[in-house]
């Protein structure tokens, strides 16, 4: 054991580098990139540190330019899940026993690993597999995933430093175990941090891990794990695997010695999880703690005093960057009927400028969806859009598959402010406007509230200190992360906690010391000095 109260580095966000014409960051990055496109990779699963190869494999082609391969992936068997799981419970004997600074420190190399001599590899990685820009690649799979680490060492710390008061006879301290059992992370495609985050910090804070990343983020997720690996992980304490996510979870879910889900992705397969879960109750020897981050749809509500460029520029971010995929990305806004026009003008400025393409040209803004499935659902909407009476596409609304999944950003009008576009989250480029009478704020809050199931992100941009209080209350249900005079888009880890709740979510707050509290069942010890000899107490005296 750690002899000593030891102190960790203090946790500092990771600078973004501006990969501006002419850089070192720039050409290291398109160099990584060019390498990882222009050859193929086999990603196999991983196993009590060992690659498992199962000769069942998919392709992997990047969504921009879907006929070309990069790689292939494994999937696995019934039977490779439950060698993951056994793999893992045997890791936690070992494993949940570490001084707690052996772990920290695997867990900062790592973060230094990503920062320094991997950044360009998982951001390339990144960049090709998910189709993202530079910009938006840098701020998650290198600095968000750096912060993440860093600033969960610093937070185990801060936990670990909570105890109880003692007195001079009895001595009480709280020791923060790891959950009894296993967990399962399920991370989505659309943020490589998300996908390492989500395993590793359950396995900073003691616990064993069997990992099914997104079929569409295979790519990056190897990086991590490759990373890991470096880093010092032990094997068996993060186990991957992929493959049929019906029979992986109910592999997982049916055993008795599972004891924690976190969860990244729709609201449906989070709920029918959680049922799961819940129908197999009485099979487990702990309750399972659950924590998911799912779905929104998110706002940007204008009040009439707002600049109506801080407004179009908020909507332009806020929806279009990484075409929409974010879980925080706007994808409804109310606009006062005294500011639309110069709304819409900007809007049509900035629309007309963006280009569109691979990520490997950086004048590129907007890149493709994800995959075909994205691209089909989009169209539906949008072709609904031209053909309804009470909607109207003002700009974008073409789409082309031919080489990759391109959609082009698109913003709906609408007059019906329950139009269907106005409450199903999209994931993808697409932003339904609702112009109200500039007069009935108020009634138009209640609006906002009431629209939509979820309640992860939202803003209120305002010149006017009142109405900015006004919203600050009325909205307090339906966004976790509520922004004034911003975008409802990029929450920094250690400066925005990220969660929602209602539909969106258990609001656990990636990014802070409460979603580690999940990750702990902590246990009371007192040690009394003197030992009572003499059942006794005064009352009974005569």
């Amino acid at each position: 054991m750690g002899k000593g109260f030891f102190n960790v580095p203090v946790a500092v966000n990771e600078p973004v580098k501006s990969y501006a014409p002419g850089t070192p960051e720039r050409d290291a990055v398109l160099a990584a990139y060019k390498n990882m496109y222009n050859s193929t990779v086999d990603v196999p699963l991983y196993i009590n540190g060992q690659n498992v190869e199962t000769g069942n494999t998919r392709t992997m082609s990047p969504p921009h330019d879907h006929k070309h391969v990069v790689g292939t992936y494994h999937l696995a068997e019934k039977s490779h899940v439950e060698d993951a799981i056994a793999t893992a419970l045997e890791a936690r004997k070992s494993w949940a026993l570490m001084p707690w600074e052996q772990r920290a420190a695997i867990f900062l190399k790592a973060a230094e690993l990503v920062a320094g001599p991997y950044r360009y590899k998982i951001n390339a990685a990144t960049m090709m597999a998910q189709s993202k820009n530079i910009f938006q690649a840098e701020i998650d799979s290198a600095c968000e995933l750096v912060d993440f680490l860093r600033f969960n060492v610093q937070y185990m710390t801060e936990i670990y430093s909570e105890q109880p008061k003692s007195t001079s006879d009895a001595w009480n301290r709280v020791e923060y175990r790891p959950l009894e059992g296993f967990t399962y992370a399920v991370t989505p495609f659309n943020f490589t941090a998300i996908a390492g985050n989500l395993p590793a910090c359950m396995a900073l804070m003691g616990n064993v891990v069997v990992w099914k990343p997104s079929d569409s983020q295979v790519y990056s997720a190897k990086v991590i794990m490759d990373i890991f690996e470096e880093a010092g992980v032990p094997p068996g304490v993060i186990n991957v695997v992929f493959g049929d996510p019906v029979m992986i979870s109910d592999t997982v879910l049916s055993h008795p010695d599972f004891s924690g889900l976190h969860f990244t992705g729709s609201t449906f397969v989070f709920k029918e999880l959680w049922k799961q879960i819940g129908n197999n109750i009485h099979n487990y020897k702990t309750y399972p703690r659950i924590v998911g981050e799912t779905g929104g749809k998110d706002f940007i509500m204008a009040h009439k005093s707002a600049n109506p460029i801080q407004v179009a520029t908020a909507i332009t971010r806020g929806a279009f960057e990484f075409q929409g995929q974010k879980c925080s990305a706007a994808s409804r806004a109310y606009i006062p009927s005294n500011l639309w026009e110069d709304v819409k003008a900007q809007l049509t400025e900035d629309l007309n400028s963006f280009s569109m393409g691979s990520p490997e040209d950086m004048s590129n803004f907007i890149t493709a969806v994800i995959h075909e499935g994205s691209f089909d659902k989009l169209v539906k909407y949008i072709e609904q859009a031209k053909a309804d009476a009470d909607a109207e596409i003002i700009l974008g609304g073409g789409y082309d598959k031919s080489k990759g999944y391109f959609i082009e950003p698109t913003v709906i009008v609408t007059t019906n402010p329950n139009y269907v576009t106005m409450e199903t989250e999209l994931f993808g480029p697409v932003v339904t406007i609702y112009v109200y009478d500039a007069d009935k704020y108020s009634e138009t809050l209640k609006l906002v509230d009431a629209t939509s199931e979820y309640a992860l992100t939202g803003a209120i941009l305002s010149q006017d200190r009142y109405a900015i209080t006004e919203a600050t209350t009325a909205l307090q249900n339906c966004a976790g992360n509520f922004y004034i005079n911003d975008k409802c888009t990029g929450a920094v880890v250690g400066q925005q906690p990220f969660g929602g709740a209602r539909a969106s979510g258990t609001n656990d707050k990636a990014g802070s010391p409460q979603n580690l509290l999940r990750w702990v069942s902590p246990r009371l010890i007192k040690e009394t000095f003197v030992t009572p000899t003499d059942y006794r107490y005064p009352f009974l005296g005569e």
